[in-house]
């Protein structure tokens, strides 16, 4: 077992056991000239300066490590690195000016059926997209900056980090901001996405399709045009998460739109227009979140079938839950509510009136947007007091059985 571990170190990294190259800033391209002169599993030492030499197309396993910071500058003409090659790794560089495409989507690092490659410890500054993944494996993008053009829109920015077909992928320790979507994966499986802070991008903080049996941990997603989007996926894990101040007329903290077997746990969902979004959802697992100061802290559409929300706190929201439906398919239980004003006789902390969280005019507000204007009216006071004697519009069966009477966590 040991030989065969060593004998797989070898293989992947053999930059280790490979010759040592230097090389400075001139006018004759050194960079290009010595990933074509290197062999595999060499290790080239970029030392401080700016080189700006077009596209660096490497093909072989190599290992590139920036000294002192040494500036890529594609000059707003030019994507900077190809990677195709499986066990290149490329660490400490400024990678800067890739200009935009409408026709091709330029990238700080491209990587096309790579594999067991490292992207880490750089900064990257105006590219189009910073590290755009297809067809690759085994990869790890790490501790990476990524700092997109602020004056773009969508139709013009990229994505910090994008992967297409990749699968078995670590995203984490990154930082992105002022991209179109922070992190973009489609048709990406068996990837880990963990500690990333992705905030003030255009449309999304994270974005995701067909990318099923992934996880998504402990990442912060601040201020995005509308959140975090998750669609068409099943087997997806999403734990310790922030959403937060995610805002607008369209915008939510986290969107599930056709996702199935999913679990959401020990999230925070503060400040959103809507804290999460479900359409379309089944066996989800909604468990241990702490919905704060949201306009919507849940909008569960009429086709979302067999989720449990439990165990959840929901504190200065205007609306906790509401629907598009009188029926209901799922299961509240257990749940704290500081609007619940029930009792608990038994001192068992748990409510002994089950909870209506929808209230009677988020109900109206669903069929009838713009009567959101009479939020903050006396006549909607008058309609909580109504609906809570005698029940007749709300959904009866959306009802949290045993509220708990404290907060939990």
């Amino acid at each position: 077992m040991r030989y065969t571990v060593f004998f797989i170190l070898l293989l992947h990294y053999g930059s280790l056991f490979g010759a040592k190259h230097s090389v400075y800033p001139s006018k004759n391209k050194p960079l290009s000239a010595a990933i074509l002169s290197s062999a595999n599993g060499d290790t080239i030492i970029v030392q401080q300066g700016v080189y700006s030499e077009g596209l660096i197309t490497i093909n072989k396993p190599l290992t590139l490590l920036g000294n002192n910071n040494p500036i890529i500058d594609g000059q707003n003409k030019n994507e900077l690195f190809l990677i195709k090659s499986d066990s290149v790794h490329i660490n400490g560089f400024t990678i800067k000016n890739t200009g935009i495409s409408y026709l091709y989507e330029r990238a700080g690092i491209r990587l096309e059926l790579a594999h067991y490659c490292t992207i880490t410890n750089n900064y990257f500054e105006n590219t189009c997209y910073g590290i755009y993944s297809g067809k690759s494996g085994h990869c790890i993008i790490k501790s990476n900056t990524i700092r997109g053009n602020s004056t773009l829109n969508e139709a013009s920015a990229g994505n910090g980090i994008h992967c297409w077909y990749c699968s078995d992928y670590t995203i984490e320790d990154n930082s992105i901001e002022q991209q179109r979507d922070g992190i973009y994966l489609e048709f990406t499986t068996e990837s880990k996405i963990n500690n990333n802070i992705s905030e003030k991008n255009l449309r999304y903080g994270l974005h995701f399709m067909f990318s099923h049996h992934d996880s998504y941990k402990n990442n912060i997603f601040r201020n995005n045009g509308a959140g975090v989007a998750v669609m068409y996926t099943n087997h997806v894990e999403m734990i310790g998460n922030t959403f937060e101040e995610n805002q607008g007329g369209a915008s939510y903290g986290l969107l599930l739109k056709d996702i199935s077997d999913a679990t959401i746990k020990h999230n925070i969902f503060t400040r959103n227009t809507a804290g999460l979004y479900a359409e379309g959802g089944g066996r989800i697992t909604v468990e241990n979140n702490n919905f704060y100061e949201n306009g919507w802290a849940i909008r569960l559409m009429a086709d979302c079938t067999d989720n449990t929300f439990t165990k959840n706190n929901f504190i200065a929201n205007t609306f906790d839950v509401a629907t598009n439906s009188y029926s209901n398919y799922s299961i509240f239980s257990g749940n704290y509510w500081d609007k619940y004003t029930g009792y608990d006789i038994n001192k068992d902390m748990k409510g002994d009136v089950p909870y209506h969280p929808v209230r009677l005019f988020c109900y109206i507000v669903e069929q009838n947007p713009p009567t959101m204007l009479l939020l903050h009216s006396f006549l909607v006071s008058l309609l909580d007091i109504a609906e809570s004697i005698f029940p007749s519009v709300t959904p009866d069966t959306l009802i949290d059985s045993s509220p708990s009477m404290v907060k939990i966590g």
